[in-house]
C-alpha cells in the first residue's frame, strides 16, 4: 500500500476551501470537494479538534473503548455508510487481523496491519459537538470510526463523553 503525498500547498489549499465552505460538515464531504483524503481534512481542523495517535495504540485504545458502552461504529465507502450500534467485544489478534467476536452486533475481521494512525476526532458537526475515534489506513481514509453516543436529548453521553476526553488526553501527552 502505497501512502498519500500529504499536505502539498495546492492540496492544503483545497482542503482549507472546501472546509470554510461547511466546517461542520461531512468530512468525507469536505474532502471529496477538495480532491483530498478525509486524513488531509482532519490535518487542517482547528487545534485540539482532532489529535492524532501512533496506530501501535490499536490495542489499547481498542480495549479502553471495550468500557464505554453501547458506541456507534460507522464503516463509509462510496457506496454506502453502515451504521451498527453496539458494545465493542475482545479481540484477539492472529495473521495482521485484529478478530472481533462475541455478543455484538459489532464483529468481524479488522486488517489491523493496515491501521496507520488513530485520530480522536472533536468537533461540529451539522452544529452539534461530535466524538469520535477514527482509525485511518495509510492512503488517507478511515478504515473504520467509533463514535460517543448520544443521549434521548441528542446530547453526547457524559460518561462516554469523559471516557473520550480522558482516554483522548492521556494518549496525547
Amino acid at each position: 500500500m502505497t501512502a498519500v503525498a500529504y499536505n502539498t500547498p495546492e492540496r492544503r489549499e483545497r482542503a482549507l476551501a472546501a472546509f470554510n465552505e461547511k466546517p461542520d460538515g461531512i468530512v468525507e464531504a469536505i474532502a471529496g470537494k477538495a480532491d483530498v483524503t478525509p486524513a488531509e481534512v482532519l490535518e487542517i481542523l482547528p487545534p485540539g479538534a482532532a489529535v492524532t495517535i501512533p496506530a501501535e495504540q490499536f490495542s489499547a485504545i481498542w480495549s479502553d473503548m471495550m468500557t464505554w458502552g453501547e458506541v456507534l461504529m460507522i464503516v463509509q465507502t462510496a457506496d454506502i455508510v453502515l451504521e451498527v450500534p453496539g458494545f465493542l467485544p475482545e479481540g484477539t489478534e492472529s495473521h495482521g487481523w485484529f478478530n472481533i467476536h462475541g455478543d455484538s452486533p459489532i464483529g468481524g475481521h479488522i486488517k489491523k496491519d493496515n491501521c496507520h494512525a488513530i485520530s480522536f476526532v472533536d468537533r461540529a458537526f451539522h452544529g452539534r459537538r461530535s466524538c469520535s475515534v477514527w482509525f485511518m489506513n495509510a492512503n488517507g481514509q478511515a478504515m473504520f470510526k467509533v463514535f460517543v453516543r448520544r443521549d434521548e436529548n441528542k446530547e453526547l453521553k457524559a460518561d462516554q463523553l469523559s471516557k473520550f476526553e480522558t482516554l483522548r488526553d492521556s494518549l496525547s501527552r
